[in-house]
């Protein structure tokens, strides 16, 4: 129960509701345990009225009406104890919804290359929501069971306190299953959640990738995987089923026993008339009321359990700290940023690796320059850009952004001066518009018309059915190739960037559009610093400065020309690429 505690803060948070909602729930049951002890007197009243032949009827209308009197009370009560307590529990379930969320969204890039999509959203839905019945039933009902139990427990004392504990000789035995038992629902509880995660990361892949499953003509093969994690489920839901199956009917005998035990003693006691037959039958009313806060009490037990559960799990990834985040090193003044980039012996390793990903790393890019960095695949060129908005952090050496340590940088002013078009584009089930002003919140249609024709999207756009307004579909799936990167490009621009960083996200666009995309933003990134990456000498040969890196370290720079006349790597890749055109042409 110990990962439940981390709730604390938000039931503080609706404390005064919470309030209420107990007071209701005394109110309920207060009205609601005197109503054996009228029946009682209703009964004793009877038995003196046949005894005497006396009429009885006006009494008993009477009584008839001050019990339906305070059962409607209690039910006005009840209803405004759901009102308050499980609408807070809606809050709270809405609050922590969006602290998870919101806490994902500051983790770094490297934890969601390392958890699956389909266990976050595990996370997010049944894990939230088993949560929320501990906030909700599971606050009602323990209140409302613990004040029942209570109150009809001292009563029945009052009655006849030899009566009552004869009474209540079964139920530490239903204790005692009850704490069995909520261990056994605690830890299945915990492998139903994760191998909902699994079922959940499969579907989600399963969606995602559908094209690649219809290519390949794998759709049954993904059924029968599909198909066994469901089965697995199942019996695991099934096992955890049977052990919940057995509280209640245990229960029902606990509470049966008890019953007997009361009819039996309680049955000589009347005979011997040391007790009435009203005080019985309110004594034995008192016990069946005692049923349901016995029934509840196991079944809140599961509820606790299982949320419990779902709670440890959540707690995992809210305790888990953001890897990159503004410091106490952080220079708060620092508000903007003019694209001056240094690298001193910078040295980069991804977690889990033994080696270097890049080393001894040094180069200076000036405001304004246009710099292109090639290679060979996995030679380490997407990694030394991601350093540059922070989305990894370097292991040794320095990385100065206009002379100041990137650390020291707040992260929101590095990124929010940064256009960055990955090579892996990705675009939002949105129109166009929405797709091209993601990235800033004062995008204009005439920001978007503008960066629309400088990514040269706009002439393509003329062809929609609703044009800029048009539905592009899930990760842009109306659009080409193409097309999704022109609008990567586009929304990279709109922000109107200090420093735009292109990370091969030309590949799928011919080399007229290219050439005009290119034409178009020396232009408009003039005076600002520009990295581009690629593996088409066309795209990078007019930049200012070419980088070649090799196994993870810069072992080429210059000017197209300068690495032609080298005879290195460049130019290696240059005459391939100049062989390839040759041959193209015939």
């Amino acid at each position: 129960m110990k990962p439940l505690l981390r709730l604390k803060p938000y039931l503080l948070r609706y404390k005064r509701t919470l309030l209420w909602g107990v007071l209701t729930v005394i109110a309920s049951n207060l009205f609601t345990v005197v109503q054996p002890m009228f029946l009682g007197l209703a009964i004793d009243e009877l038995k003196v009225g046949m005894d005497t032949h006396s009429a009885v009827a006006g009494d008993l209308l009477r009584w008839a009406v001050i019990i339906v009197g305070f059962s409607v009370i209690a039910g006005v009560f009840t209803f405004l104890t759901r009102q308050t307590i499980i609408v807070v529990s809606r809050h709270i379930e809405f609050d922590l919804r969006n602290d998870l969320l919101s806490h994902l969204q500051s983790l770094s890039y490297s934890y969601f290359q390392n958890t699956p999509t389909g266990d976050l959203m595990a996370h997010a839905t049944n894990d939230i929501g088993a949560v929320r019945n501990v906030l909700g039933p599971g606050i009602m009902y323990p209140t409302d069971t613990l004040l029942t139990f209570t109150m009809v427990l001292v009563l029945m004392l009052v009655k006849d306190w030899q009566l009552t504990l004869l009474a209540l000789i079964p139920l530490p035995f239903a204790s005692l299953m009850v704490y069995q038992l909520g261990k056994q629902v605690h830890k299945k509880s915990l492998d139903r959640q994760a191998q909902f995660s699994l079922l959940t990361t499969r579907a989600q892949e399963n969606l995602s990738g559908i094209r690649v499953i219809k290519s390949y003509v794998r759709e049954e093969h993904e059924i029968g995987l599909f198909s066994k994690l469901s089965w697995d489920y199942l019996k695991k839901n099934l096992v955890l089923a049977r052990i919940q199956s057995l509280m209640w009917p245990l229960m029902f005998v606990i509470i049966g026993c008890s019953i007997v035990i009361t009819l039996y003693a309680g049955g000589l006691k009347v005979i011997s008339g040391e007790l009435s037959i009203g005080s019985l039958s309110a004594f034995l009313a008192y016990l069946v009321m005692l049923i349901w806060p016995v029934i509840a009490f196991g079944w809140v037990i599961n509820l606790l359990q299982q949320g419990a559960a779902s709670m440890e799990r959540l707690s995992k990834i809210l305790d888990t700290s953001p890897e990159i985040k503004d410091t106490e090193c952080t220079v708060r003044s620092i508000r903007d940023i003019e694209g001056r980039i240094e690298f001193r012996g910078v040295k980069f390793t991804h977690n889990g690796t033994a080696k270097p990903t890049l080393q001894n790393i040094d180069l200076t890019i000036e405001r304004g320059m246009t710099v292109a960095i090639v290679g060979y695949t996995g030679s380490g060129k997407t990694s030394l850009i991601n350093l540059i908005p922070r989305l990894y952090d370097i292991s040794e050496g320095q990385l100065l952004i206009d002379g100041h340590d990137i650390k020291t940088i707040p992260l929101g002013v590095l990124r929010t001066h940064i256009g960055y078009v990955p090579q892996e584009t990705f675009l939002f089930s949105d129109t166009l518009t929405e797709n091209i002003r993601y990235g800033t919140d004062d995008g204009t249609p005439d920001h978007v018309q503008e960066a629309a024709e400088i990514s040269q999207i706009a002439k393509d756009v003329l062809e929609l059915p609703k044009q800029f307004d048009t539905m592009i579909g899930e990760r842009g799936i109306t659009l080409s190739g193409g097309q999704k990167q022109r609008t990567s490009i586009a929304r990279a621009l709109i922000r109107q960037p200090k420093i735009l960083i292109l990370d091969d996200c030309l590949s799928a666009v011919d080399t007229y559009t290219e050439e005009e995309i290119l034409r178009r933003l020396r232009t408009f990134m003039k005076g600002r610093t520009s990295i581009i990456i690629s593996h088409r000498i066309s795209t990078v040969k007019e930049a200012d400065l070419i980088v070649v890196v090799d196994q993870g370290e810069i072992v080429e720079r210059g000017t197209h020309n300068e690495l032609v006349a080298r005879g290195g790597i460049y130019a290696d890749l240059n005459e391939k690429q100049l062989l390839e055109r040759e041959l193209e042409e015939l």
